[in-house]
């Protein structure tokens, strides 16, 4: 009897209470949380594979959900199917662009300068606001302007 009420009891707060998650809706930001990802032509280990990622840390936004799998876009545009597991909800960021990116002490072109970032660099994003966005690479961290970033503003 007590293992019974001790069941209802699971599923009564498994159906009551969790909030819906950010991963609940599409679109939404993710990020490749492997050292090596495969995107494929479909959602499951039968589709050919498209693009290995070798990039921990790339963001990609999700369009679409389909049973442990989902359906991104990378920053060039592509898209595919990557196991969900090999994903974060940890917002990132790449620099974009030709030249340089200026990381400065505060969302301001005024600000110091601390860094210049490469095209390509990716990073840990934090808020936007102002044209600018908070980020942190390694133990390095500042403001980017929002305009010279991928992974910012809404999916």
């Amino acid at each position: 009897m007590l293992a019974r009420f001790l069941s209802a009891l699971v599923v009564v707060v498994i159906a009551s209470g969790a909030p819906a998650h950010a991963e609940e809706d599409v679109p939404y930001w993710a990020s490749i949380q492997v050292s090596r990802a495969n995107m494929r032509t479909g959602p499951g280990e039968n589709y050919a594979i498209e693009w290995i990622y070798q990039r921990d840390g790339l963001p990609v936004k999700v369009v679409r959900r389909l049973s442990g799998w989902r359906l991104v876009e990378d920053p060039d545009g592509a898209r595919g199917w990557i196991v969900s597991r090999f994903l974060s909800l940890e917002r990132t960021f790449i620099v974009t662009g030709e030249a340089l990116a200026p990381m400065r002490a505060k969302g301001s072109e005024t600000a110091p300068l601390l860094w210049r970032l490469e095209p390509g660099v990716v990073g840990n994003l934090g808020e936007c606001e102002g044209g600018w966005c908070a980020m942190s690479i390694g133990d390095r961290a500042g403001y980017v302007a929002a305009n010279r970033i991928w992974g910012e503003g809404e999916p």
